[in-house]
């Protein structure tokens, strides 16, 4: 029985509240709680992460519900440890199900990463070989959230500095392989793209172009920090503390151009600035979502 065939018994949903609108989102944040709910922004939806609400109760619950009733909300996983060497943690998978049955996301995601070995958890999403015993692990591993969520997964392409050099496959055909056998959607975060290019040395928009590009449902924008490494050349480090740099814009359009429009997010979890900067980025992506073809103009709330 191969992993495709067992998702599609079990990955019969609940209908969601709100589907993820062709819009842009933005993270929320608790800073922003009360501001969202006196103002009701014109924004498509919210991104939440899901570490952050695995608690029964508390204020994150009480604004979460609020903001909910009335915005679709898209779940950001950042601890399952999809690459890990170890099978998941069942408590923390048991915690994810528990909060998608309370809140019904219209969407949930996780990285292609690894951030947990041996009963110790680091505060980094770390990179993966690309080979087979790998693949097969990550595809394991998205079977069985798959199952237990009973729904489809979005797996998010990495931000990476390092490379495992007995990889034996590049990582978008990594990527493709992993979408194929586990029938999982794809997370472009297009700032990741761009980060590992220039640290690797090598083209972004060829790299996107290598993804299962059919398979994207979501995109993620975020800005970057620059240094140089010992060899003086740049190094882009993936910290959402920055807005979007011109050059990802401009890889974004790209994208806008390959695959048309898709919910687009605008990732922000460091030096948040105000409510009403967030919201100007978001509106600078709906305007280019706004110009693909069949894309009408959004109504305000």
């Amino acid at each position: 029985m191969t992993i495709l065939t067992r998702l599609d018994e079990h990955a019969s949903a609940p209908a969601n509240r709100f589907p993820l609108p062709v819009r842009a989102g933005i993270g929320l944040k608790s800073q922003h709680y009360r501001e969202i709910l006196e103002s009701r922004p014109d924004i498509g939806f919210f991104e939440v992460h899901a570490e952050n609400y695995m608690g029964a109760g508390g204020p994150f619950h009480h604004y979460l519900q609020r903001i909910g009733e009335n915005y679709p909300l898209s779940l950001h996983g950042v601890g399952l440890s999809i690459g890990a060497e170890h099978p998941l943690d069942e408590q923390h998978l048991d915690r994810l199900a528990d909060l998608i049955e309370r809140y019904q996301p219209a969407s949930f995601s996780e990285h292609l990463a690894w951030s947990s070995h041996g009963g110790l958890f680091l505060n980094d999403l770390l990179p993966l070989a690309y080979d087979d015993t790998t693949l097969a692990r990550v595809c394991e591993h998205i079977d069985r959230v798959q199952t237990r969520l009973r729904r489809p997964m979005l797996l998010e392409n990495p931000a990476t500095y390092v490379e495992f050099s007995r990889s034996t496959m590049d990582e978008a055909s990594f990527i493709g392989e992993v979408v194929r056998r586990s029938g999982c959607g794809l997370l472009l975060d297009v700032n990741n793209a761009y980060v590992s290019s220039v640290n690797h040395r090598r083209d972004a928009y060829a790299y996107i172009r290598a993804l299962p590009l059919a398979a994207v449902a979501e995109v993620h924008l975020a800005g970057f920090a620059e240094d140089r490494d010992d060899t003086g050349a740049r190094l882009l480090i993936d910290n959402h503390g920055a807005a979007v740099d011109a050059a990802v814009w401009q890889l974004y359009a790209q994208v806008l151009e390959l695959i048309g429009a898709v919910p687009t997010l605008l990732e922000r979890d460091h030096d948040v600035p105000p409510l009403a900067l967030l919201l100007q980025e978001a509106r600078q992506a709906e305007r280019l979502l706004e110009r693909q073809p069949g894309q009408t103009q959004r109504v305000p709330r």
